[in-house]
């Protein structure tokens, strides 16, 4: 019996021996040792560093209607003249393409507008990360007064005295109309801002065919470059903060800082956070130009080589250059149905993923 114990205990040591030893493939070798079980290639590419969008589920229909509403109405600002949709433009990639953001009285803000598509899936809210919750970042351009400029006072009056929004708050809140009914409306309308689909999305989920050879090319290289250690998840990114200028200082040389280069140290006062960021999701990031926290970037091409030269120390040839675009174009994923496009919702071909 003694015996027999021993052999045991012997055979689970090496068995433990041999797990630690021989980690689970790599995807790349998984896919290409079963090419005949399409459901482990399947897995394997799911459970990899990129995972695709879940449609947004367990969403209240009515506030969300309720909160598409505030989001496009001018209500909300101190003279009415702006709204949230004013600087996040569905129909432009949710942001509005400008390096900037002008105020309801011409005052303008020094930092992005960062896109509202799929903001559910960013682990804080703002570059700094100064917004736990989509609730709390709904409040802060409202009182803000290089942009909305407008107080909850202000705002509340102004919604119970028009009969719909009115009656459509205590429809629908117990409280009726508060700041947290408010933004608590404009939250569940940003958490339904998910956008599925997208090319790299049907190819995770066993669409081979889904992309095209440079598109496959540039998702390879985005790994082995190692973008994939900031930039994963569903957001493909805005799920960790980030040093600007891991590798090289971006801000050397410049005299024309601003509070919002101090990024997260804003937020902690820590030494450790000052040009440290949230990492942007790169979901439509083909729509979305300018890049980065400042703008400093007008073109994708320009954010490819500044992430290259800042986070990676290295400079691209070319040809990695248009692999890397034509793999981020294969982010663009759709809303409501259809794929987002430049300007306006264009209708998709979902054989081959053309535009119409």
């Amino acid at each position: 019996m003694k015996l027999i114990v021993t052999l045991i205990v012997i055979a689970i040591a090496g068995l433990v021996i041999a797990v630690s030893f021989f980690p689970s493939a790599p995807e790349t070798m998984v896919v290409e040792a079963d090419r005949s079980s399409q459901s482990v290639q399947i897995i394997q590419k799911i459970s990899g560093p990129i995972q695709p969008i879940q449609a947004a589920v367990g969403l209240d229909p009515d506030k969300v209607s309720l909160g598409a509403q505030l989001f496009s109405d001018p209500i909300l600002s101190a003279d009415n003249t702006i709204s949230c949709a004013s600087c996040h433009r569905l129909e432009a990639g949710g942001t509005n393409g400008l390096p900037m953001s002008v105020g309801i009285t011409g005052g303008i803000t020094r930092i992005n507008v960062p896109t509202v598509f799929n903001s559910s899936l960013n682990f804080v809210q703002f570059w700094d990360g100064r917004a736990k919750t989509l609730e709390e970042q709904a409040t802060g351009p409202i009182e803000n007064p290089l942009e909305m400029g407008a107080t909850w006072p202000g705002v509340i009056g102004r919604l119970q005295a028009n009969g719909d929004y009115a009656k459509k708050f205590a429809d629908f809140y117990a409280e009726g109309v508060t700041k947290d009914s408010v933004s608590h409306a404009l939250a569940e309308f940003q958490r339904s801002l998910t956008t599925p689909n997208s090319a790299f999305d049907r190819y995770l989920k066993g669409d081979e065919n889904a992309l095209n050879e440079e598109q496959l090319a540039g998702s390879k290289l985005f790994e082995q470059l190692g973008c994939v250690r900031c930039h994963q998840g569903q957001g493909v990114g805005g799920n960790m903060f980030q040093r600007m200028g891991a590798k090289k200082d971006y801000f050397a040389g410049r005299d024309d800082l601003t509070v919002h280069d101090m990024g997260r140290f804003n937020v902690t006062g820590d030494e450790y956070d000052r040009h440290r960021f949230k990492v942007p999701s790169l979901r439509n990031i083909a729509l979305t130009a300018p890049y980065f926290h400042d703008s400093s970037a007008a073109t994708l091409e320009d954010a490819i080589q500044t992430m290259a030269t800042y986070q990676l120390g290295r400079r691209l040839v070319e040809r990695e250059e248009q692999l890397l675009v034509s793999f981020l174009e294969s982010l663009t994923g759709e809303y409501n149905g259809i794929k987002l496009g430049l300007g306006k919702p264009v209708e998709q071909d979902d054989q081959n993923g053309k535009q119409l």
